[in-house]
C-alpha cells in the first residue's frame, strides 16, 4: 500500500479534541478556566495601568513587572479563545498555519516570561549587593536593551520549530490533535516521518532557555542571600529580603509547574491522558492568574496605589 493511501498529505485543517476522555464535561471545565482567564487579564491590566500612571513606579523592577504582565495577558489570550470555542461551542477545527502560529506564540511567550524573571533576578541582585550603583547600572536604556534581547532570543529560538515542521513534514498519520491547544510535540507526533530532529531541537530550546535562566536566577539568589545574611541589623535583613519575596514566589510557582508538566508529559506514561492535558493547560493559565495577586499583595507600593485607585 502506498504512503498516500494510509496518510494525509499536507492537511489544511487540524482538529483539536480538547481534553481526551472528558469531552462530556468540557463545557463545565470551561467555566473555571474562563474565570481564571478573566481574573488574569483584569489583574495584569490593573498592574499595567498602575505602573504606567505612577511615575514613582518607573523603576527597573516595576518596568520588568509590567513586561511580565503584558506577556501573561498575551500568553493567556493566545490559548483561551480557541479553548473555549472547543469547550463551549464545539468548534474544534483550526487551520494548519493558524495552529503553527499559535504554537509559535505560546512557546515564544513562555521563553519571554522566563527571560523576564531572569532580568528581575538580576535587578534584585544589583539592588541588594550593589545598592549605591543600582541607579547608574540599571538605566532605562539598559532595561530597554535587556527587554529587546529577551524578546529576540525567544522569537529566534522558537522560529526553527515552525520551519522544521513546515519544511520536513508532508504526510501525516492523522489530523486530530489530542490536546486543547497547539503544542509543539502534539503537532510533531502527527507526522508520518522521522521526528527525531524535531524532538531534539524542542528539548534543546527548553533546556537552553530554562537551564540558562534557572542557573542565573539561582546563582543571583545565592549571592543575594549571602549579602542579606551578612547585614548587621535584623531589620535591614528583613527589609532587603522582603523586596525579593514576590519574585521568589512567582519564580517558584512558574518553574515548579513547568517541571511537573514536563516530567509527567515525558515520563508519566501510566498517568491518564486527560491529566496531562489538564496540567498542561493549568501550567499556562495559573502563572498569569497568580502573578498580579502575588505582586499586589506582597509589593507595598503597588498595593498602596491600587487602594488609591479604587478609593478614588
Amino acid at each position: 500500500m502506498s504512503v498516500s493511501n494510509i496518510t494525509v498529505y499536507m492537511p489544511s485543517v487540524l482538529t483539536l479534541i480538547g481534553i481526551p476522555g472528558l469531552e462530556s464535561v468540557q463545557c463545565w471545565i470551561g467555566i473555571p478556566f474562563c474565570a481564571i482567564y478573566l481574573i488574569a487579564v483584569i489583574g495584569n491590566s490593573l498592574l499595567l495601568i498602575i505602573i504606567k500612571s505612577e511615575h514613582s513606579l518607573h523603576e527597573p523592577m516595576y518596568i520588568f513587572l509590567g513586561m511580565l504582565g503584558a506577556t501573561d495577558i498575551a500568553l493567556a489570550s493566545t490559548i483561551m479563545p480557541k479553548m473555549l470555542g472547543i469547550f463551549w461551542f464545539n468548534v474544534p477545527e483550526i487551520y494548519f498555519d493558524s495552529c503553527l502560529l499559535q504554537m509559535w506564540f505560546i512557546h515564544t511567550f513562555q521563553c519571554i516570561e522566563s527571560g523576564i524573571l531572569m532580568a528581575m533576578a538580576l535587578d534584585r541582585y544589583v539592588a541588594i549587593c550593589y545598592p549605591l550603583r543600582h541607579a547608574t547600572i540599571f538605566t532605562h536604556q539598559l532595561v530597554i536593551q535587556i527587554g529587546t534581547m529577551i524578546v529576540l532570543r525567544a522569537a529566534i529560538l522558537v522560529a526553527p520549530c515552525l520551519v522544521l515542521i513546515k519544511c520536513r513534514f508532508q504526510f501525516y498519520h492523522t489530523t486530530v490533535i489530542s490536546h486543547s491547544y497547539c503544542e509543539h510535540m502534539a503537532i510533531v507526533k502527527l507526522a508520518a516521518a522521522n521526528v527525531q530532529v524535531n524532538k531534539i531541537y524542542g528539548l534543546f530550546v527548553a533546556f537552553t532557555v530554562a537551564g540558562f535562566d534557572l542557573t542565573f536566577i539561582t546563582l543571583s539568589y545565592i549571592q543575594i542571600f549571602i549579602t542579606v545574611f551578612r547585614l548587621p541589623q535584623k531589620e535591614a535583613r528583613f527589609k532587603a529580603f522582603n523586596t525579593c519575596i514576590a519574585h521568589i514566589c512567582v519564580f517558584l510557582q512558574l518553574y515548579l509547574l513547568s517541571f511537573f508538566s514536563f516530567f509527567t508529559h515525558r515520563f508519566g506514561s501510566h498517568i491518564p491522558t486527560y491529566i496531562h492535558i489538564l496540567f498542561s493547560s493549568i501550567y499556562l493559565l495559573v502563572p498569569p492568574f497568580l502573578n498580579p495577586l502575588v505582586y499586589g499583595v506582597k509589593t507595598t507600593q503597588i498595593r498602596i496605589h491600587m487602594v488609591k485607585m479604587f478609593c478614588s
